[in-house]
């Protein structure tokens, strides 16, 4: 790590500490030419291997801007977007992979947009897995009533036991 005071070469580290639970490495180093002391701050690079076997790196970002098209002119407020974003990047990274594919980060969108908002829900479902006619809907669409049936059996059950 280049000083940015002198530009040697040279750095010794004098402190790590985690930061941004645990994805961050803040480092307080000291030039071994000058002395002065500089923080740098590491972060593990995930890459997102796309269909046509490009690499680049993982945005929060594009997971934030699909999800917003997604939930255009629906009730989800920017802060649950933000919070499903940070929840895909937390199941992606911990994989402990430094490649996933792309479509590993799709499925990874669907269960939280799923339990968000089940509109936008079926909006990102229908382009991420190319639906192609109206079947492809109501299959999803039956999906997600037998789900919401089994909640309400669910929550029905302890209710009735009292």
């Amino acid at each position: 790590m280049r000083c940015p005071y002198c530009r040697h070469a040279d750095s010794r580290v004098v402190d790590s500490r985690e930061a941004d639970d645990g994805q961050l490495i803040r480092r307080r180093r000291a030039c071994l030419e000058c002395g002065k002391r500089f923080t740098t701050v590491e972060e593990a690079v995930l890459a997102v291997v796309k269909r046509s076997g490009v690499t680049e790196p993982f945005s929060r970002t594009k997971i934030i801007g699909g999800v917003r098209k997604a939930c255009q002119g629906r009730p989800v407020d920017e802060d649950s977007i933000a919070l499903l974003a940070q929840r895909v990047e937390e199941t992606v990274r911990a994989k402990g992979a430094a490649e996933i594919p792309s479509n590993e980060v799709g499925l990874a969108i669907l269960g939280p947009l799923r339990d968000l908002d089940e509109v936008a829900y079926l909006r990102f479902a229908s382009v991420y897995r190319s639906f192609d006619s109206l079947a492809d809907f109501e299959h999803e669409i039956e999906t997600l009533r037998a789900a919401a049936r089994a909640r309400e059996a669910a929550g029905a059950e302890p209710a009735g036991e009292q």
